[in-house]
């Protein structure tokens, strides 16, 4: 490593400050003491409350990255010098790709080894076409880290053409600075980042292949999937994109073309941005066990019914070792020398190379020639033991190397306890080919370089980025795209445009958040009763059948739930609240399916479910553990309490921002599917009453718990005043279709919402809820008309039963018929028709 000191990006060389840091360093200067650090962790909470952190358990309460308050400033001239200098290079890594996956003129003449070619695990032999030049770009998207070394000059450090990161940080830390920093934003006129997106979005249509025919071209984003570090990203991105962010099971290559998979059928899909490993895109050629990919998907591209940008082969130019080259095949390949150039590279398979560093080991970074996924090693760091086993390999495997100098990169300012401290800093740019040449982003991300372990080379803690300004000048010339001559788009309304594994995900949300909601009203009632010192008989009835509703939704183990003890069971619930049981559960799984609509969920449903759920996970580490059973109560009613605020916000949330059709009905179709089969069960837990003949007195308890439960105490005594008999609460609760806590209520609801699945056609499943609203009907009309409403209750067990399996079956014909796209079952032989009244 050289031994001149690191340049200060702010301060130059005689001790003042740079021209275009003027501005921004007597901004700064006005904010009072330690509020610099104040608007540091507003940054940091503002990144937890949008969701840039993962919501999931274990996924930690920071964010997935930081962005410090003080931004990087490039002055114009030096960033316009950067975006030339980088777009000559993506020039020439677009012809060295479109060499090597075409007629490999340069492994002829030997300008490349084949130990760099065939050796890259990058290296896609399903995407050659030796045939000749294709008609678009393998490089549609570019990025390249910078440091700028003490002699002031910027080199290129590593090139991104795989699937480059870090343009949704850019946005984000730019509308992040805007809101929590405003003085310092308003105080300079900076270049924008939205043009660069316009023309991305642009640029996307364009790329439709020609048979398109002047459509709406189908653009969709290929993601990993909630479960990729990068999820944030991809949701963020496809949204200013406007284009469908799917997963690969979404897919599917049919006649040679590729397709979306919604429940409206199969839509084209034109153009696929990917951010999957090439290698990983197609299980019918990929070198590796693929988990994300679509069967035929390069055989579609090869034939030109689908364009995939970045080219699935386009990370084999990420490969260490090449920037070795690239001086020497610039001159060849584009007839000019480069004008940015890299920090000095050598690959070790060359005999010249390796006797340069033989002498001195120390001075360089190590790395693996053809995997940039492997980190650089300074060999200097290592122990002793370690340098020499490096030493041994490199002489064992030369071409398995390449080394590269270190650079001692230059320092910005960065936030800190005590004010600015100088850390310093690694420069992402990003350029995008518009179909006519390359266009860089008006910006870029910096991060912070920690020091990293010695002997992995890994940097601990979260990344630490910066926002990078340029400001604007007289010179600065308007980008924009260019008018896309579409044809007039056909009106179209439904609830078929979403895959099918969005809309399961949706039904799911929705049953989830029923059974929370329904918790909470267990937890309530629990909590209410437990709290008497002296609980009369009545009261004890009522929490035996308690304790059965609880234990049928898990939050009480059966043994508890029979031996009724007030003690016993104040313990069992504070455990299910307090430790990771049924109640976290419930709560992880509607954190997860919040992740995986995050793409699909407004921003004000996306906040509401963000911070309910946080909020929710302190209220319940509020919960006091240990024998604390009178503080355990209280607590246990102010968790109830929450989760049926952070439900009800959600429910109106629903109602109010999500178009009537789509996610909205599957995610209200799940509730009422839940809904249903909850309140079928707590009533025949409720008519559970031993001894024959049944006495209203002994079913008054239950009857009284069933009402709460459902939230209709009010209204039954609005109707009936304060005499309990079976039929009323029968009707109530089982036939009332304008008691939206009621079994009608749910069936009604799900019959008008399957039937407009089915646009206007036959819906069988339909006819099926509308049944079983029927059979709801029949069994209160034959209670009313019994002599004794009891022992008519009563006898209704085994057709409640027979109504929740019922409910289950269309829930399991709902899964077949829409997500999991599968015909109805049929049994061989004639099947018996589905008896609700047999057991009567």
């Amino acid at each position: 490593m050289t031994d001149s000191a690191p340049l200060d990006e702010m301060v130059d060389g005689a001790g003042g400050v740079r021209p275009h840091w003027g501005g921004l360093l007597g901004t700064l200067a006005s904010l009072a003491r330690g509020e610099l650090a104040e608007r540091a962790a507003l940054l940091d909470r503002h990144f937890v409350e949008e969701g840039a952190t993962s919501l999931l358990p274990g996924g930690g309460a920071g964010p997935g990255w930081r962005c410090d308050p003080v931004p990087l400033i490039l002055a114009p001239a030096e960033f316009d010098h950067l975006a030339a200098g980088l777009a000559q290079r993506a020039r020439l890594l677009e012809a060295v790709l479109q060499d090597v996956y075409g007629p490999q003129t340069l492994l002829a003449e030997g300008l490349l080894p084949p130990a760099l070619v065939y050796a890259n695990p990058a290296f896609l032999r399903a995407c050659r076409a030796p045939a000749g030049r294709r008609e678009a770009p393998l490089l549609h998207l570019y990025a390249a880290d910078l440091m700028r070394a003490p002699d002031g000059r910027w080199r290129v450090v590593a090139d991104r053409t795989a699937g480059p990161h870090g343009l949704a940080q850019v946005l984000e830390n730019r509308r992040a600075l805007t809101r929590i920093m405003p003085e310092l934003v308003r105080a300079r006129d900076l270049r924008r980042h939205g043009p660069f997106f316009d023309l991305w979005q642009d640029a996307l249509q364009r790329l439709a292949p020609a048979a398109t025919g002047g459509g709406n071209p189908g653009v969709a984003m290929l993601t990993p999937g909630h479960a990729s570090p990068h999820w944030y990203e991809h949701v963020v991105l496809s949204r200013r994109l406007s284009c469908a962010l799917v997963e690969g099971g979404d897919l599917t290559v049919r006649d040679g073309a590729l397709f979306l998979k919604t429940l409206r059928g199969l839509q084209p899909v034109d153009v696929l941005l990917r951010w999957v490993d090439g290698r990983q895109m197609d299980p019918l050629e990929a070198d590796q066990s693929p988990r994300h990919g679509v069967a035929g998907l390069l055989d579609a591209a090869r034939g030109g019914a689908v364009r995939i940008v970045n080219d699935p082969g386009a990370g084999f130019a990420e490969a260490p070792a090449l920037a070795a080259f690239l001086p020497a095949l610039a001159p060849r390949l584009l007839g000019e020398a480069l004008h940015l150039m890299g920090a000095e590279t050598l690959w070790l398979g060359d005999p010249a190379a390796r006797a340069a560093v033989a002498g001195d080991l120390g001075r360089w970074l190590v790395r693996r020639a053809v995997d940039g996924t492997v980190r650089s090693v300074a060999a200097e760091a290592l122990p002793e033991a370690a340098r020499a086993d490096l030493a041994r390999q490199m002489r064992e495997a030369p071409e398995d190397y390449a080394v590269s100098e270190r650079l001692a990169a230059s320092v910005a300012p960065f936030s800190g306890v005590q004010g600015l401290e100088p850390r310093p800093v690694l420069l992402r740019l990003f350029l995008l080919h518009d179909g006519t040449g390359w266009r860089a982003l008006q910006g870029g991300l910096a991060r912070a370089l920690a020091v990293p372990d010695p002997g992995t080379g890994a940097r601990t803690g979260v990344p630490v980025s910066k926002d990078v300004w340029i400001p604007c000048d007289d010179m600065t010339d308007m980008q924009g795209p260019q008018q896309l001559s579409i044809r007039a788009l056909a009106i179209r309304r439904g609830t078929g445009d979403i895959p099918s594994r969005v809309a399961d995900n949706f039904f799911w949300l929705g049953r989830y958040l029923e059974r929370l909601e329904s918790a909470a009203r267990l937890l309530r009632a629990g909590a209410a009763r437990l709290a008497a010192t002296a609980p009369s008989p009545r009261e004890l009835a009522e929490l035996k059948t308690l304790a059965a509703c609880l234990a049928r939704a898990e939050l009480l183990d059966p043994e508890t739930a029979r031996e009724v003890g007030t003690v016993p069971v104040t313990r069992a619930l504070l455990r299910a609240v307090r430790e990771p049981g049924r109640v976290q559960g419930l709560l992880g799984q509607v954190a997860r399916l919040t992740e995986l609509l995050r793409d699909r969920l407004t921003g004000e449903m996306h906040l509401a479910l963000n911070r309910g759920l946080r909020q929710l996970a302190e209220e319940l580490r509020g919960v006091p553990a240990g024998r604390e059973e009178g503080r355990g109560l209280e607590a246990l009613g102010h968790v109830s309490a929450a989760m049926l605020a952070f439900a009800a916000t959600v429910a109106g949330l629903a109602a109010e921002n999500m178009v009537r059709g789509g996610g909205r009905l599957f995610l209200d179709l799940g509730r009422r599917v839940e809904r249903a089969q909850a309140v079928v069960a707590e009533l025949s837990l409720a008519l559970d009453q031993p001894g024959a003949p049944a006495q209203p007195a002994r079913l008054e308890p239950g009857l009284r718990l069933v009402l709460e439960l459902r939230d209709s105490v009010i209204t039954y005594r609005s109707r009936y005043l304060t005499v309990l008999q079976p039929a009323p609460v029968l009707d109530l609760v089982l036939a009332d279709e304008g008691n939206p806590r009621s079994l009608a209520f749910q069936l009604a609801a799900a019959r008008d919402l399957l039937a407009d699945l089915e646009a206007g056609g036959p819906s069988p499943l339909a006819e099926t809820a509308a049944a079983l609203l029927e059979e709801a009907n029949a069994m209160v009309r034959e209670v009313a008309a019994a002599p004794s409403g009891a022992e008519a209750a009563v006898r209704l067990r085994p057709r409640l039963a027979a109504m929740e399996s019922a409910v289950a079956a269309l829930s399991d014909r709902i899964t077949r018929r829409w997500f999991a796209l599968l015909p109805a079952p049929h049994s061989l032989g004639p099947a018996p028709a589905l008896r609700l009244r047999g057991a009567a």
